[in-house]
C-alpha cells in the first residue's frame, strides 16, 4: 500500500478545523478601521426619512444629524462621507449653490466637526447642484466641458476645505482637476487637506439608488456620463488615470464601483502601492439588502462582500453597510 498517496502529508482542511484556527490563519481581516459610513443630509428636512431604494439608510435633516453621528461613533467608525440633498429651487445650470460657503453640506461639515472627532470626507462634483444632473458644466452643444468646469470644481473644493472637510474627494472625472485643486489648497494654506481622488470612476449602472437618494436622477433623466466617466471595459485606462492623479497631487485614490471592479482595485494597489480606497456603491448594497430581505441570501453575505475588497487590496471601503457591519464586528 502506498501510504503517502492514501494519507497525504498536506491536508489543507487541518487549518479549517475550528473557528479559532481559521481566524489564526486568515490572510485578510476586516475591522471597523476599514469602514467609512456615507451620510445623506437633506435641506429643510425635519428629522429623518427613509430612502426606498436604499434599505435601512435614511436622509437626515441637520436637526437629526447628531443622533446619527452618535450611532456612528458608538460603532467606533472613524470617518464619514457627506452627501447633500439640496432644495431643487437652488439648482441651476452652473451649480452655483456648490460655491455658497453657507450651503447645506458646509453647514453639515461644521456641525460634524464641532460635535465629533470624525474624519469628514466631502465630494467635489456639481451633480447635486446642477439642473441638468451632470458633474461639470455644459457648453452650448450640451457637452460636459472639461476646462470650463475646472474653475468651479476648484472653487467648490476650497469651499469644502474652509468648512472643515478633512478630505476633499473629486468624483467628477474631469482631466486636470487634481492639479488645479492641489495648487489652490496649497496657495490658500490648506496644506494638510487630503485629496481623495475618485481616480477610477466607471460609468456604471450601479449608481441608480444614489442618484435617487440625492435627487439627481430626475435631473439627469436619460442622459449619460459616458463622455467623462470610464468605460467598464477598461483597466489599463484606470491605471493611467490613477498615475495622472498621483502625479498631480492626490494623496489617496479610489475605485468606484467596488465588487464588479475587484480586478481594478488589485491592479491599482499592486502597481502603485499607495492608499487605495473602494466604494461599495448604492446598487451593490441595494441588491444585497434586497436579497437578504427576501431571504434569498443571509446577512453574512455583506461581511463576505467587504472581505473581498480587503482581499483585492483595498485599505478602506465606503459602504452603506458600515454601521451594520461595525456593530457586528464590535460584538
Amino acid at each position: 500500500m502506498n501510504v503517502s498517496r492514501k494519507f497525504p502529508h498536506s491536508r489543507l482542511r487541518r487549518n479549517r478545523f475550528t473557528s479559532s484556527i481559521r481566524s489564526l490563519v486568515a490572510e485578510n481581516n476586516l475591522t471597523v478601521n476599514d469602514l467609512i459610513q456615507p451620510i445623506f443630509v437633506k435641506e429643510g428636512l425635519d428629522g429623518s426619512e427613509a430612502i426606498n431604494s436604499l434599505p435601512d439608510i435614511k436622509r437626515y435633516g441637520l436637526n437629526a444629524l447628531d443622533s446619527e453621528l452618535e450611532r456612528i461613533q458608538n460603532n467606533k467608525i472613524n470617518a464619514v462621507a457627506v452627501f447633500p440633498v439640496i432644495d431643487p429651487k437652488k439648482k441651476d445650470d452652473n451649480g452655483t449653490e456648490s460655491l455658497n460657503e453657507d450651503n447645506l453640506v458646509c453647514e453639515a461639515i461644521k456641525q460634524i466637526k464641532n460635535s465629533t472627532d470624525l474624519t469628514v470626507i466631502a465630494d467635489v462634483a456639481l451633480d447635486p447642484y446642477t439642473s441638468h444632473g451632470h458633474d461639470g458644466l455644459l457648453n452650448e452643444s450640451g457637452y460636459v466641458d472639461n476646462d470650463k468646469s475646472l474653475a468651479s470644481l476648484t472653487a467648490q473644493a476650497m469651499t469644502l476645505a474652509k468648512a472643515g472637510a478633512d478630505m476633499v474627494a473629486p468624483s467628477d472625472m474631469m482631466d486636470g482637476r487634481i492639479a488645479s485643486i492641489r495648487s489652490s489648497l496649497e496657495e490658500n494654506g490648506f496644506v494638510n487637506t487630503i485629496i481623495l481622488s475618485y481616480a477610477a470612476k466607471y460609468s456604471s449602472k450601479f449608481y441608480g439608488p444614489f442618484r435617487d437618494a440625492v435627487g439627481s436622477s430626475s435631473n439627469l433623466g436619460v442622459g449619460s456620463k459616458d463622455t467623462y466617466q470610464m468605460s467598464p471595459a477598461n483597466i489599463d485606462e484606470a491605471l493611467h488615470e490613477v498615475r495622472m492623479d498621483l502625479e498631480e497631487g492626490a494623496d489617496i485614490v479610489m475605485v468606484k464601483p467596488g465588487m464588479p471592479y475587484l480586478d481594478v482595485i488589485k491592479a491599482v494597489k499592486e502597481t502603485f502601492r499607495v492608499p487605495t480606497f473602494a466604494y461599495q456603491v448604492s446598487g451593490e448594497y441595494a441588491m444585497l439588502k434586497a436579497a437578504i430581505q427576501n431571504e434569498w441570501l443571509v446577512e453574512d453575505v455583506l461581511m463576505e462582500s467587504l472581505l473581498s475588497f480587503k482581499r483585492a487590496g483595498a485599505d478602506c471601503v465606503l459602504t452603506y453597510a458600515a454601521n451594520e457591519i461595525a456593530n457586528k464586528l464590535n460584538r
